[in-house]
């Protein structure tokens, strides 16, 4: 627990030190999940159906309440609360494990340091975003799980069954994660000479937590979106991976080494065979082997760029938070008179690479992609500010949530928009034009290729009729209803 406390205490200083530099809500789906949680009760149509089937809930259900607090949901430490405290229950989650399976407290204290030695992943931390989310879910996941097996897997795993499906719940990566962790503890009961009969009934009574998770999950979707699952219609196939797995793969790579260097990843390389090594020669410690289920979460982005999506060097974060559990765990391996030796060069060579603090990281200049396009929305926001007159204004959140957030610094709220959230009174405003249904549209009109509304308008020329354009900027087009 003092492990956690001192790592939430030091990410809670970053956290305070990004807000201070204006970074906090730079990237544009830092300020969309904010505005998804919000919208569960500032809306419309309020409610469940208010999530939506994109991204994983629980992330948003656990903002749903601090998010309506105005000043928690301009500044966005609703959001960054809950990254700070995953990150410290990710802390504990690798130090319990490694305390317990193999004794060394000085592993323990070198995984804590290296999850937030990364400045990617110290940044990310301090934002709204959901990866840190992740990171800890997982990992007492795997901690829980590890315990579950040590004991000999009598009653079914609760407890680390309900971290998996609060994983499950909070991003994609976690799906192939789980998936790795069932199949790596059916190998530890085999490893350890269990009955076929315990090794299936285990691995069932595991799974069957994630597989609850994903179908409610998808239930939800079909709910609140007609469709059990939405695919990767919500961006444009640019990616020249498209097709391309041996692309796709070395693409995921590339993200990787660009946000941790050689200083992470060779070291992890190294600590993945003394796992495999461990779990081949040691009963006992077998259990250990359950961490290399966290390299799942490059499925992910594989799929992604498999698929076309465009290169976000983000995708790989949870390779690099892998690749630390990795190190610390081998470190944890190796006997306890030797393991100072190679600690000591993973934080130096570390150091020499990374500096924790670093303005110029690749996540945090990813992160800033839309500074210009946000200066450049500035002419439609004070022509908002200036005349909007309460009326409804027709907008995307699919495409501007983060818009959304931006005016909610001049007094406008989720309840102002009509949005995708809003179920047949969108689809209707959709389908026939807005006119009728609000008094204000605005429009993406070039980030990935526009939002569904600007191609909309682009096949019925008819679409915006008795509506003039009267801003422009950021690729955002404002148009007003006009006098009868």
């Amino acid at each position: 627990m003092a492990i956690a406390a001192a790592l939430t205490a030091v990410g809670a200083a970053a956290a305070w030190h990004y807000a201070s530099e204006g970074l906090t809500l730079s990237h544009y789906d830092a300020r969309a999940h904010l505005v998804v949680a919000r919208r569960i009760f500032d809306n419309l149509l309020p409610g469940w159906q208010q999530i939506g089937g994109v991204w994983l809930p629980l992330p948003h259900v656990l903002n749903a309440l601090p998010v309506q607090v105005d000043a928690l949901y301009r500044n966005g430490a609703s959001g960054t609360i809950f990254s700070v405290l995953s990150m410290g229950t990710a802390a504990w989650g690798l130090a319990a494990l490694l305390m317990r399976v193999t004794g060394s407290q000085l592993a323990a204290i070198l995984g804590s340091f290296l999850l937030l030695a990364n400045p990617n992943t110290l940044y990310l931390q301090s934002t709204p975003m959901t990866e840190p989310m992740l990171f800890g879910t997982t990992l007492v996941c795997i901690a829980l799980t590890a315990a579950w097996l040590d004991r000999g897997a009598p009653l079914p795993p609760r407890a680390a069954g309900l971290a998996m499906m609060a994983a499950c719940m909070t991003r994609y990566e976690a799906w192939p994660i789980s998936a790795g962790i069932v199949v790596l503890s059916g190998a530890v009961l085999w490893r350890r000479g269990a009955p076929y009969g315990q090794i299936q009934r285990s691995c069932l009574q595991l799974s069957a937590y994630s597989l609850l998770a994903i179908f409610l999950f998808v239930v939800n979707s079909r709910w609140t979106t007609g469709r059990w699952f939405v695919g990767g219609d919500f961006f444009v196939a640019e990616n020249a991976a498209l097709g391309q797995p041996w692309l796709a793969w070395q693409q995921v790579m590339e993200g990787l080494y660009k946000l941790s260097g050689t200083a992470t990843v060779w070291p992890a390389w190294l600590a993945v065979v003394l796992i495999v090594v461990t779990f081949v020669r040691s009963k006992e410690r077998a259990s250990i082997v359950l961490v290399l289920a966290l390299a799942g979460a490059a499925a992910v982005p594989w799929y992604a760029y498999f698929n076309g999506h465009p290169l976000r060097v983000r995708y790989s974060l949870p390779m690099v938070t892998a690749c630390t559990v990795f190190i610390a765990t081998g470190i944890a391996l190796v006997p306890a008179r030797l393991r100072l030796l190679p600690a000591a060069a993973v934080v130096a060579a570390l150091l020499l690479q990374l500096s924790p603090l670093d303005r110029t990281a690749p996540l945090i200049a990813e992160s800033q992609r839309d500074a210009v396009n946000r200066e450049g929305r500035q002419a439609v926001t004070e022509y908002l500010r200036d005349r909007y007159d309460g009326g409804t204004i027709m907008m995307s959140m699919g495409s501007l949530a983060h818009y959304m957030h931006d005016l909610s610094h001049e007094g406008f709220n989720i309840h102002d928009f009509l949005h995708e959230g809003n179920g047949d009174l969108w689809v209707a405003a959709l389908a026939m034009g807005p006119r009728g249904y609000v008094r204000w549209v605005a429009i993406e009109e070039s980030a990935e290729g526009g939002d569904i509304i600007f191609h909309q308008s682009r096949q019925n020329f008819l679409y915006l009729a008795g509506f003039e354009r009267v801003a422009e900027g950021g690729g955002v087009a404002l148009y007003r209803v006009m006098p009868e």
